[in-house]
């Protein structure tokens, strides 16, 4: 039928986009597929605009308008958006166009885009998903080998393209905004084994120790003993190879193991960057554990992603469209908690709480790097994973960046002793040390 030719499909295309852009006036352009532009303003960046690459997306979106349904589009490459996209959104950001979109009739869409309702597009399922319970609130049907292992073992070929030198997938600590992301990340594993206030020859256990960065700077810098553990076997694999290579067999161990089954007896433990792989409902034996693990007035230090508090249980519990697909494609099994929350389960496993630090802003900054890092070495990356899986991770580490920019994530490290017994508690009672 004529009504459904290409030229008319184009047609409606545009009319759909001009009427958008009418309302929006933004300062980008959308693509359409035979190469033509729409701007969505008056003063467009030429830098940014969104290519439709197939007008079956136009069709499914306007029938099933989901986050879901909008990164399926994103990620099979029927939809691109191009330019940097941490700076895409800050342009797309500036005349509040989400605020005027909700002006927008459903209806006066479709009728202005009448001829793509009915197209057929190309499927955008995609083969890079969680395909079992991705929440995994439920003990019973959790298993933190297989939500680590879906995260983590993509490659760390893959990882090397954009964490740096040291292989560090936790935020780094930037005393200059300017600074490059290694030394944040030297600077991070030293003001973590400062809070630790690392003696040599004690017994320091890494819970999640990724690919070693910490244990290996502990016992080089400090003169430690470093037990390592984690539920990666490429990052196991990864670190038994640097720890042989820096020459550090007598002072560093790591192992493949769930921290609910270490034993032993440490004089501090760290945890970087798992705790939001813990689950809210794990949280209390997951502290009695590491009480058990810990000597009295021996440190932890724990590092972990946080959010807002909500005002009720039911408010706490609703996972948010955009978390829902974090879950599913990206960090299956992963729970966030708040700060508070957290503190108050330290206390009742026995800890005291001492320092409690927001890194939020060096999390922006880091993520950045991971992004602008990841992008620059496309091709490489395009070798070790399929172009679905690049372009959902280049959109979560933008999106991570974002996101604690904005002040919608947060991270905290909070640095407690455990208390046994009456008394003082061993700490220095200024922070000079710190930052001498």
């Amino acid at each position: 039928m004529k009504l459904f030719s290409d030229e008319n499909r184009l047609a409606a295309a545009r009319r759909l986009f001009e009427q958008v852009g009418e309302l929006i006036n933004a300062r980008f352009s959308v693509r359409l597929w035979d190469g033509s532009m729409v701007p969505l303003g008056k003063n467009v960046n030429t830098d940014f605009f969104i290519a439709v690459n197939d007008p079956g997306a136009i069709s499914s979106l306007l029938r099933r308008p989901t986050h879901e349904n909008l990164l399926l589009h994103y990620a099979k490459g029927n939809l691109e958006i191009h330019g940097d996209l941490i700076d895409f959104v800050a342009v797309a950001r500036e005349k509040r166009p989400k605020d005027k979109l909700k002006k927008l009739s459903r209806l006066s869409l479709c009728r202005s885009a009448l001829p793509l309702l009915l197209t057929p597009g190309r499927k955008a399922a995609v083969r890079h998903g969680y395909r079992q319970d991705e929440v995994g609130r439920r003990e019973s049907r959790r298993d933190n080998k297989k939500f680590i292992q879906f995260h983590y073992d993509i490659s760390n070929d893959f990882y090397g393209l954009f964490l740096g030198s040291e292989m560090l997938y936790s935020c780094g600590y930037f005393t200059h905004p300017d600074n490059s992301l290694d030394q944040a990340q030297e600077d991070k594993l030293e003001m973590i084994c400062r809070k630790l206030r690392l003696r040599e020859g004690e017994k320091l256990l890494d819970i999640g120790c990724g690919w070693g960065g910490l244990v290996c700077y502990a016992a080089r810098k400090h003169g430690v003993r470093a037990h390592g553990i984690t539920l990666s076997q490429k990052q196991l694999d990864y670190a038994r190879e640097k720890i042989k290579r820096l020459g550090l067999e007598d002072q560093v161990t790591v192992e493949l193991r769930d921290y609910a089954t270490v034993e032993g007896t440490y004089d501090k433990i760290a945890s970087i960057g798992m705790f939001e792989h813990i689950g809210i409902a794990n949280m209390e034996k997951y502290f009695r554990k590491i009480s058990s693990l810990l000597r009295d007035r021996g440190i932890l230090l724990n590092h972990g992603i946080s959010r807002h508090a909500k005002p009720t249980r039911r408010a706490a519990r609703k996972i948010r469209p955009e978390r829902r697909l974090l879950l599913k494609y990206i960090f299956p099994g992963s729970e966030l908690d708040n700060v508070g929350h957290t503190i108050d389960m330290m206390e009742i496993c026995g800890f005291e709480v001492h320092d409690v630090e927001a890194w939020r802003e060096h999390y922006a900054f880091t993520a950045r790097h991971w992004y602008r890092r990841l992008m620059a070495r496309k091709q490489e990356a395009l070798e070790l994973v399929d172009p679905e899986k690049f372009r959902m991770w280049a959109l979560y580490l933008a999106g991570v960046s974002i996101g604690f920019a904005d002040g919608s994530m947060h991270i905290c490290q909070v640095v407690a002793t455990k208390h046994g017994a009456k008394g003082p508690s061993g700490l220095p009672l200024t922070r000079v040390d710190l930052y001498r």
